[in-house]
């Protein structure tokens, strides 16, 4: 059954772990992820000088109207008599901001969904450069996380909240001034009481958008444990743990209940304190305003016009703090994008084109090598590995679980660095030789195959995507997979389902196996490969791997020793030592060995 516990920070946590407090350092580190838009920079300022035209065409609204108002009421000194005239001008204000809003909001678009797939490609190529030990620290989700959420959250920022920013603080620099040109007294006025009740209204808002957080968790809580019980059903109903699973599942949502009703009390009372604090706050600028008219020191059509430019004003305070939120959204998103990208590569050239393929005889020694996982540094796994394999000979690894083996066989393939001693293929220290020409000379055939979901041909040219269809049939049938292949209506075409779901596990293993074949290595490495097959799957199985095996430099990972007697050599690995090697035959003869121990123990058991 999957862990439970990461309910609310998997389903609903995304934009509270996108929050980052905004210190002048992050935010500084955060704006680095601008340099994606260099490359578009015209573009952006084409749609900045839009944008600028947008927003002061929507601050001429309330201007325009209030000289409307004003002629039509047959104010003397206005500049425009004429009631028609102004209302084809006001048109013609609505027209330009129109205009002007759908070129912002193309030109942006341009920039930010370029800038956003070159984030994409950066980062995706990152995660194709990064060392295998950064996948093992960190769960997939949490990977697939910064490429899919983060990405979008850094989207809405090239794309909304930055266009959003530069608008509000246009409307409340220009909304000041016009009032302030209108009328000084209300303007003071206002600016006494309004943005008092704006402060609140958005503190208000802020713990009110906190519990409603709360109650998407509390859901979201209720949501993983339908999800994680279904996907469990088997396990659930053999324990016989219904009563268990509903009783959980009731808990869960009474809490979402208790907290949804909380939200709703404090919902009502932030409702009544915007009708009463807010338009009661525009009342008394109302009320004071009409005074101003009645004594004449302002015009019926400058009063509307202040009251239009209020109500922008009081819009954009209570909008910068969303974006406020929003842009915090946004650093914190692009801080954890940036610290991947900046994460060293296995290989610093690993991205560039791979260089001519070079073969391998397929020489191998191993000098000394002491090793332990990055993630446990105080535990070593491996020490003093010391043998070699000449080009051409199979030799096989064994010993109990945990003992080093895959390892050994790991480090071979410059999965992690040795941290003592070194290892050479062909007299060169793997470490001087190209990543991609190193692995392009080996092959691994594991224990538990993955196979992409796309169809066979697909899975079997994974091993040399230029192959031709001549090439994949050949591998298909050297690897005893052409007879089940073509006993399918689609044959090569067949689609094998999410990590080869469709296949069963020997048909899976000897998709792996023609995918080695394919790629015709000099070094292969077999990884436990027929350990889980019943006995006419592995027959089949062991066939097709004899086949891979001819002429090639072959490293065994077995538990089964049956499968290992005609090796060359055999090494039997403990408490990551070489404790014993020869042949078959001159371990098994000896009876203190932990190899002949091993024998007995596996005959017993049959």
């Amino acid at each position: 059954m999957a862990k439970r516990g990461f309910g609310p920070g998997a389903a609903a946590g995304g934009e509270t772990e996108g929050k980052a407090k905004l210190s002048k350092e992050n935010l500084r580190r955060g704006l680095q992820i601008f340099r994606f838009l260099l490359p578009y920079r015209g573009k952006f300022y084409i749609g900045l000088v839009f944008l600028l035209f947008s927003s002061l065409t929507f601050m001429a609204f309330p201007a325009v109207t209030g000289m409307l108002i004003d002629a039509a009421v047959g104010k003397p000194d206005l500049w425009i008599q004429d009631i028609d005239y102004i209302a084809v001008l006001l048109f013609a204000v609505i027209a330009l901001q129109g205009i002007f809003s759908f070129f912002r909001v193309y030109f942006f678009a341009q920039v930010s969904e370029n800038a956003i797939a070159d984030i994409r490609k950066s980062l995706y190529t990152q995660f194709m450069g990064l060392p295998l030990t950064f996948f093992e620290q960190r769960r997939v989700g949490e990977i697939t996380s910064r490429i899919t959420s983060d990405v979008s959250y850094i989207q809405d920022g090239f794309s909304i909240t930055l266009a959003e920013l530069f608008r509000q603080i246009t409307t409340l620099l220009v909304g000041i001034g016009f009032i302030m040109f209108i009328s000084v007294k209300l303007s003071l006025f206002m600016l006494a009481t309004f943005p008092v009740l704006v402060i609140l209204a958005m503190v208000f808002g802020k713990k009110l958008k906190k519990l409603s957080r709360k109650t998407q968790d509390e859901l979201a809580v209720t949501n993983v444990i339908v999800e994680e019980t279904l996907q469990a059903i088997q396990v659930v109903k053999a324990f016989t743990n219904e009563l268990f699973e509903i009783n959980r599942y009731k808990q869960a949502l009474g809490r979402s209940v208790k907290t949804a009703i909380s939200t709703s009390f404090y919902r009502g009372a932030f409702i009544s304190f915007i009708i009463i604090g807010l338009f009661g706050g525009i009342i008394l600028v109302i009320w004071y305003g009409a005074t101003l008219v009645q004594r004449g020191d302002l015009t019926f059509g400058q009063l509307t016009s202040f009251i239009l430019y209020t109500s922008f004003i009081g819009a954009s305070v209570a909008g910068l703090g969303d974006l406020y939120a929003k842009i915090q959204v946004s650093v914190g998103a692009s801080e954890r994008i940036l610290e991947i990208l900046d994460l060293p590569l296995e290989q610093p050239d690993l991205t560039l084109p791979t260089p001519a393929a070079v073969r391998f005889n397929g020489n191998v020694r191993y000098e000394h090598v002491g090793f332990s996982y990055p993630t446990r540094p105080d535990l070593q796994v491996l020490q003093n590995i010391h043998f070699e394999i000449r080009a051409g000979e199979k030799i096989a690894l064994v010993g109990s679980s945990g003992a080093g083996k895959s390892t050994i066989a790991q480090l071979l393939m410059k999965f992690y660095k040795v941290d003592q001693g070194a290892i050479y293929v062909d007299g060169q220290n793997i470490n001087q030789l190209h990543l991609h020409e190193l692995r392009g000379n080996m092959a691994i055939v594991p224990q538990e195959v993955l196979l992409f979901g796309g169809t066979i041909k697909e899975n079997i040219a994974y091993g040399r995507p230029d192959a031709t269809e001549e090439e994949v049939l050949l591998a298909a049938q050297k690897a005893n997979a052409l007879q089940f292949i073509q006993s399918f209506p689609e044959a090569f075409n067949t689609v094998v389902g999410e990590r080869g779901i469709k296949l069963s596990g020997g048909q899976r293993q000897r998709i792996a196996i023609a995918r080695a074949i394919l790629k015709d290595p000099a070094i292969l490495i077999l990884d436990e490969a027929t350990s889980s097959l019943d006995s006419e799957s592995e027959m089949l199985v062991q066939q097709a791997m004899d086949e891979l095996m001819k002429n090639r430099t072959t490293i065994i990972i077995a538990h089964r020793l049956a499968t290992i007697r005609k090796v060359d050599k055999i090494l039997v690995i403990d408490k990551g030592q070489i404790v014993e090697q020869g042949s078959h035959d001159e371990l098994a003869h000896n009876p203190e060995g932990i190899y002949a121990n091993l024998l007995r123990l596996q005959f017993e058991a049959k």
